[in-house]
């Protein structure tokens, strides 16, 4: 009864199959595509004339970024008659002087024992543990001061008139430098 059942299932979709299919009239389609090409044409409308514009010459290249916090200047008190500001470029670069104070931002600060560090989070998203005395910074920026919310140091950068010129600068918790 099985095989009864399966063998009239078959003759009878392939009987259906073949139903469907020989009609190729395709005539509606042909009159549609007759009517289409028999419209006229219609023109494209040419494109407007190109407008000159001035060109303009950015003046503002050599002022602060906009996108990057105002830097505080403090005048930094030494002794007269004292050695002149010069980086040390004889010293070895540490891993944080090769980001610029701007890509820089305190996260926390760490005790471990009598030593207190700073967390730091460079640009690329490392996060690093700075002490007293470290540099950070493409300035020549020595760490000076460490509390709970801020890194004091000092960093030394060009006077314009080809000396250096030592600069304070904070960089605060939760903000970049």
């Amino acid at each position: 009864m099985r095989f009864l059942g399966r063998s009239f299932l078959v003759v009878f979709l392939t009987c259906t199959l073949f139903g469907c299919g020989g009609d190729t009239n395709y005539s509606d389609i042909e009159e549609f595509m007759a009517e289409v090409d028999s419209q006229p044409r219609s023109l494209i409308q040419p494109l407007p004339p190109f407008e000159q514009v001035a060109p303009f010459a950015y003046q503002a290249s050599n002022q602060r970024s906009p996108f990057e916090p105002p830097i505080v200047v403090k005048k930094v008190e030494r002794d007269r008659g004292g050695l002149a500001v010069v980086p040390d470029f004889d010293r070895v670069k540490q891993y944080l002087e090769q980001y610029t104070i701007a890509n820089l931002a305190m996260v926390g600060t760490l005790e471990q024992g009598p030593a207190f560090y700073a967390l730091v989070r460079d640009a690329d998203g490392g996060v690093h543990r700075v002490q007293i005395g470290d540099y950070m910074g493409t300035d020549h920026g020595e760490v000076l001061i460490i509390e709970e919310g801020s890194i004091e140091l000092i960093e030394i950068v060009p006077d314009g008139t080809g000396g250096w010129v030592e600069r304070a600068r904070t960089v605060a918790l939760g903000s970049r430098g």
